[in-house]
């Protein structure tokens, strides 16, 4: 009881210093905004995950330095949502599932909760793969994995999780060290990755002119391989338009990787409840914005910049890390390659690929020309330890897979925690149980045992685990149009917020820029949806089932509040 009354004094005295701190210039507001800052951090720390490090990693890869200005955009949509997101639950104290149900529809609130759970076991997946191959391929000196090795590294990462879970729900204290253990983990990524690309500027391997104009948005380059392939596609004669589809189709998924990590379904959950876990209120409105910015956008930008930095000046276009000078392939890009590769074979042999041996379809791959085993190795998928092998002629062996091995390392931890901790707010809501830390903490297991099966079990023989982020990313970017669909609803719902909502050009302006991030997503969403053949029609059809559902019951409820 102590303790509860000490919490609301605390509370009470911070609201009145922010009463003060909010009427004063930016410049002053700066310093207080940081020392208070929290949940955009937690925001920071799940965004630079697995996915971004691959969203980040392929673009470069794909595209060169032609798409530096996605994610940045991609990002900055993101935070529009956020902001509104926080605007509603600050000005109202509701608990957004709760209020979703009441004031908008039903089915969008269980929509929205069980897209959450769902992407947040799916994304544990990849993110503990992802730290056991930092661990064993950089820390380790690429030592081969081993059943054993994988475990106690698995059981390592799940046991920190919910260690650091256990903090948050401790209280206040418990709280403030969750947050600053969340804001060294961002630091060290952005460090780590920071230090890439200085390395590579200070190398001379950079070519500014294309790299600023990379930052320059370019839809053309939607539809089309990059330019720089041209030559190596045009050199496949007959099979160029096969080709063609293919990076293609494989730069669209990698593009929704990068969108889609930006802000991901989960973390529109994570946003209102870790603010209401906090005691935030309405005079929180302005230090939120600053807190997504410096905690989201300034750590996001700038390591996901530096990962496409380095990824397209060391193999963009390239093929010298994948095939030996005499053609034949360097071992450790062996399965990549062959993935690559299969393609093309599948593509000539038609139904008869589906019977070949193994070795047969080794021959055939032996068997392509030049230009297209070429063409192969230049969209074979790398991961970290590749990245930072390329750097080893600039910073030295040792240090090259030091600083990926704990950057990668840094993301994959950070992003468990969090999705861990999102699962538990998630399990608490669908219980009708907030603030249960019993079924908080069930609900951060729940997470951290699926994320601690997907390297043991469903991705054990992968050849890349970076690259298993994409299909997450590509579920996770798919469900992003119900969550802002939702939350564009929710601002204008007037039973809900009333006269404390935004008032004329305010509200014209909150609306305008919902609007615009919620047609961009689900337009990308769609776009890449349509390339998945049926599952991806079906998945159109739920989403636009969804919108037409919710958007029905919000004009129900809001007949029914204006008669009643």
């Amino acid at each position: 009881m102590s303790q509860d009354k000490n919490d609301q004094d605390s509370m009470s005295a911070e609201i009145a210093e922010l009463e003060e701190v909010n009427h004063q210039p930016f410049t002053q507001r700066i310093g207080y905004y940081t020392k208070k800052s929290g949940p955009g951090w937690l925001q920071g720390a799940i965004t630079l995950g697995g996915g971004s490090l691959a969203g980040a990693l392929y673009l470069g890869v794909f595209m060169g330095y032609n798409m530096m200005w996605l994610q940045p955009l991609a990002m900055i949509l993101g935070v529009i949502m956020l902001s509104a997101i926080s605007y509603v639950t600050l000005s109202t104290g509701e608990r957004p599932f709760q209020a979703i149900k009441t004031h908008v529809s039903p089915v969008l609130a269980w929509a929205w909760i069980i897209a959450t759970l769902m992407a947040n076991v799916v994304w544990c997946m990849p993110q503990f793969a992802l730290g056991t191959a930092a661990i064993q391929q950089n820390l380790m000196d690429g030592e081969a994995s081993s059943t054993a090795s994988t475990v106690t590294i698995c059981v390592g990462l799940l046991i920190v999780g919910l260690v650091i879970n256990y903090f948050y729900e401790s209280g206040n204290k418990g709280i403030k060290l969750f947050e600053i253990v969340l804001k060294i983990l961002v630091g060290i990524v952005v460090l780590s990755f920071f230090g890439v690309a200085v390395a590579l500027a200070t190398s001379g391997a950079l070519d500014y002119t294309s790299l600023f104009a990379g930052f320059i948005p370019n839809p053309s380059m939607l539809g089309a391989p990059a330019p720089t392939f041209a030559e190596a596609i045009a050199a496949t004669g007959e099979f160029a338009n096969f080709w063609s589809k293919e990076i293609t189709s494989s730069q669209r998924d990698v593009m929704m990787t990068a969108f889609g990590t930006a802000v991901g379904i989960n973390m529109t959950f994570l946003l209102p409840y870790s603010m209401l876990k906090k005691k935030w209120g309405k005079s929180h409105r302005s230090l939120a914005i600053f807190d997504l910015s410096i905690g989201l956008i300034v750590p996001f930008v700038l390591a996901t910049a530096c990962v496409v930095i380095a990824a397209a000046s060391q193999f963009h276009a390239q093929f010298g890390d994948v095939l030996n000078e005499d053609g034949t392939v360097i071992e450790s890009m062996s399965g990549a390659f062959a993935d690559q590769a299969n393609k093309r074979v599948a593509f000539e042999q038609g139904e008869a690929f589906a019977t070949m041996s193994n070795e047969e379809k080794a021959a055939a791959r032996d068997a392509l020309p030049t230009a297209d085993r070429q063409l192969a190795a230049m969209l074979a998928k790398r991961d970290n330890m590749n990245l930072a092998q390329s750097l080893e002629p600039l910073t030295g062996p040792r240090v090259a897979q030091d600083v990926f091995g704990i950057g990668v390392l840094g993301m994959a931890v950070s992003t468990i925690i969090i999705l861990m901790l999102i699962n538990g707010f998630t399990l608490c809501e669908m219980l009708s149980k907030p603030g249960h830390k019993g079924i908080h903490l069930l609900g951060t297991l729940i997470a951290g045992l699926g994320g601690f099966l997907g390297p043991l079990y469903f991705w054990a023989n992968a050849s890349s685990k970076a690259a298993l982020a994409i299909p997450t990313s590509i579920i996770g970017g798919a469900m992003i149009p119900i969550a802002y669909f939702t939350f564009l609803l929710l601002m204008n719902s007037k039973s809900l917020l009333g006269e404390k909502g935004p008032q004329g050009g305010h509200k014209l302006k909150w609306n305008t820029l919902m609007m615009i991030a919620t047609v961009i997503a689900t337009a990308g969403s769609i776009w890449v949806l349509l390339g998945k053949g049926t599952p991806g029609k079906v998945g159109i059809g739920i989403l636009a089932a969804l919108f037409v559902l919710g958007l029905t019951g919000f004009l129900a409820k809001s007949k029914n509040k204006a008669e009643g």
